[in-house]
């Protein structure tokens, strides 16, 4: 629940101030210890030089006899804060105990002096740093020693100084990390606010790219390129309404006028059959349109539902021109094979057979229509990846100014009122090319002809996609 409540724009400066808290914690971690362990390196430099001056002192003197046990001397020079300088000599059971209460430095001290020549050691307030010699055959220990007042008190100063630097980090990264989260999603909320501008009344409104940012300008074009695709769709579906509503209106209208006017009156027997031929046809043209209404609906899926299969496109193309010979022996059909590639597995696409022989046998009967049964010549070609049917004819044509209607149902040019036809030859086609990963692609000019370009992947490049 508390995670719904917090906003991206929350949780980032909160990222941004964890980021930069641990930052400074290092750094301010680094610089103290480091310059802890300068000033420690740094102190034991300066009492080792004071040691080598002891030792060269008591060797330069003329007799160095020391009883064992005995503390030689204890030097207040003063030069370090505090400074104790103490020599003494090695008892000969090397027991250091009654020294080490003396002077409260611990007997191991003493220990790794002689094992190593020369030790340090510090009791948080002193620091101690020995060095052994040796003087007419016996041993002797000399340690200087001092209290680091940089350490206890420098130090404190710093920590105090580091804390302050880290309270005033955190006050300043915190005002940053506001300004820089809000900067970074102002312009996703000003997204957020025109999208929700945005609605089925004004889908012609569009989001405006941001200057000097190129990843949301990628999104800011995607999203007005779907609101493109959805403002397209609205309109086709409205207008595909008003024409499925007229196209079935008009039967309808048909079969309950003549209902009507056969109900008004009495009639002969030949009146009512000519009556219900009437109805018989116009009832025929209702469920002819309602099917093509649901071809159009069902190949507007992705196709998953169908059967695919290998088919193999020049024998689909014969069986076509000769399922439309037969259909009306007007149809005056020209395969062109010129093109036909030398390896036929190139021919081979992944469909569903009868889908396909609708899709191309629709673009052919239209070519042999609307061209009043003049040659419509057929092309098959094909590349590695593609294969390509090309159907021209010399009809009537398109006018251009209603090209961008042909792919609505029920849509028929103004040109095409002495032609047969229901208007759903071309869009059926279209969505059943587009179940296949295919493109179809009209050009025409009105009173020069069309032609009908489809091209589908082959079966192999289809493979090697999807693996």
């Amino acid at each position: 629940m508390f995670n719904r409540v917090i906003t991206n724009q929350t949780k980032t400066m909160v990222l941004l101030m964890l980021v930069f808290t641990a930052i400074i914690l290092l750094f301010s971690g680094l610089v103290y210890f480091s310059i802890v362990n300068f000033s420690h390196q740094r102190f034991y430099e300066l009492l080792k030089i004071r040691t080598a001056t002891i030792v060269q002192i008591e060797k330069s003197k003329d007799h160095l006899d020391l009883p064992e046990n005995y503390i030689l001397s204890s030097l207040n020079d003063e030069e370090l804060p505090m400074e104790k300088d103490y020599v003494f000599a090695v008892p000969t059971d090397s027991n250091f105990r009654k020294i080490s209460q003396e002077v409260h430095i611990p007997d191991y001290f003493f220990k790794n002096i002689l094992k190593k020549g020369e030790d340090n050691y510090n009791d948080k307030e002193f620091y101690y740093i020995g060095q052994s010699f040796r003087y007419d055959d016996k041993d002797y220990i000399a340690i200087a020693s001092a209290k680091n007042h940089y350490v206890i008190y420098y130090l404190g100063f710093l920590k105090r100084t580091l804390l302050t630097c880290i309270v005033l980090s955190l006050f300043f990264s915190m005002i940053f990390s506001f300004y820089l989260s809000k900067t970074l999603f102002k312009p996703i909320l000003k997204i957020t606010g025109k999208v929700k501008e945005i609605s089925s009344e004004n889908l012609h409104l569009r989001l405006e790219p941001q200057p000097d940012n190129k990843e949301l300008n990628e999104l800011v074009d995607t999203f007005n390129d779907m609101l493109n695709r959805i403002e397209t769709s609205f309109e086709t579906q409205n207008h595909l309404i008003g024409n499925v509503s007229h196209e079935l209106r008009t039967p309808l209208t048909s079969i309950m006028g003549e209902a009507d006017v056969a109900l008004s009156i009495s009639r002969t027997p030949e009146e009512y059959k000519e009556t219900l031929e009437i109805i018989l046809d116009e009832a025929e043209k209702l469920d002819k349109k309602i099917k093509a209404l649901l071809m159009i609906a069902q190949t507007g899926f992705d196709g998953k539902i169908q059967k695919m299969d290998k088919v193999r496109m020049d024998q689909l193309l014969w069986d076509v021109i000769e399922t439309l010979r037969k259909i009306d022996s007007r149809n005056n059909i020209y395969l062109d094979i010129s093109m036909l590639p030398d390896n036929p597995k190139k021919l081979k696409v992944q469909g569903n057979e009868q889908l396909l022989h609708l899709a191309v046998a629709n673009i052919i009967s239209n070519g042999c229509k609307y061209s009043n049964f003049q040659q419509v010549k057929v092309s098959l070609g094909a590349t590695d990846a593609d294969v390509y049917i090309i159907v021209k004819d010399n009809g009537i044509g398109i006018p251009q100014q209603e090209m961008n209607k042909i792919y609505d149902p029920f849509f028929r040019a103004s040109n095409t009122n002495n032609y047969e036809g229901y208007g759903i030859g071309l869009p059926l086609a279209r969505n059943i090319v587009r179940m296949h990963h295919g493109e179809l692609i009209v050009t025409s000019n009105e009173n020069q002809g069309t032609t009908v370009q489809m091209r589908f992947p082959n079966f192999y490049s289809t493979q090697k996609e999807t693996v």
